[in-house]
């Protein structure tokens, strides 16, 4: 069987593709498709409780960090901010008495300049008996004031915390420190 490339292909004057008919059962499927999902964010609203009403039976660790050490790298030195600036950062992490039980290390990029900024990070908590990996998007960075309030997924961990699931919730309590409260899934 001899391979030949279509005209479309090899004849300058012809410069457009073949057009190709739209099945239209294809069409009604991809509809019928939007439409279910489109349903289920619907579903899923109406359940107005809280998310932390629902961890009664989840493992909460609240933490303060202090900011030790933070490094900027922008993509267009002492000009505006730019997608592309990243911040590297290293904060101490202490337990409700004061005490040093860990650190978190991470690096955030800037994603969005416009509309107060967005960034997405990366982070790891070290705390006694292991890591807990921590993803996802912090919005309104480029505020003027303190730090915006962001909630992020945990995405995994190591020693007693490999598998890790849930979620962590940051809050500026004061310049350089924050307050995170790790929920931890079952």
């Amino acid at each position: 069987m001899r391979f030949t490339r279509p005209t479309h292909l090899t004849d300058p004057t012809r410069a457009t593709r073949p057009t190709r008919r739209v099945r239209t059962a294809g069409l009604g499927t991809a509809t019928a498709l939007l439409s279910l999902l489109a349903c289920v964010p619907a579903a899923s609203a109406a359940d107005t409780a809280s998310p932390h009403d629902k961890n009664k039976n989840h493992e909460v660790i609240t933490l303060t960090g202090r900011l030790a050490e933070q490094s900027r790298f922008p993509v267009h030195p002492g000009g505006a901010a730019a997608q592309g600036d990243r911040t590297i950062f290293r904060s101490i992490l202490f337990d409700k008495d004061g005490n040093q039980v860990g650190e978190t290390g991470g690096i955030c990029t800037t994603t969005r300049v416009d509309n107060d900024g967005a960034e997405a990070c990366n982070v790891t908590y070290s705390l006694p008996g292991g890591q807990i990996t921590v993803q996802g998007m912090v919005f309104g960075h480029l505020v003027p004031g303190p730090p915006p309030a962001f909630d992020n997924a945990i995405t995994g961990g190591t020693g007693k915390y490999d598998r890790a699931r849930g979620s962590i919730h940051a809050e500026t309590t004061a310049p350089g420190e924050r307050r995170f409260t790790i929920t931890l899934e079952p």
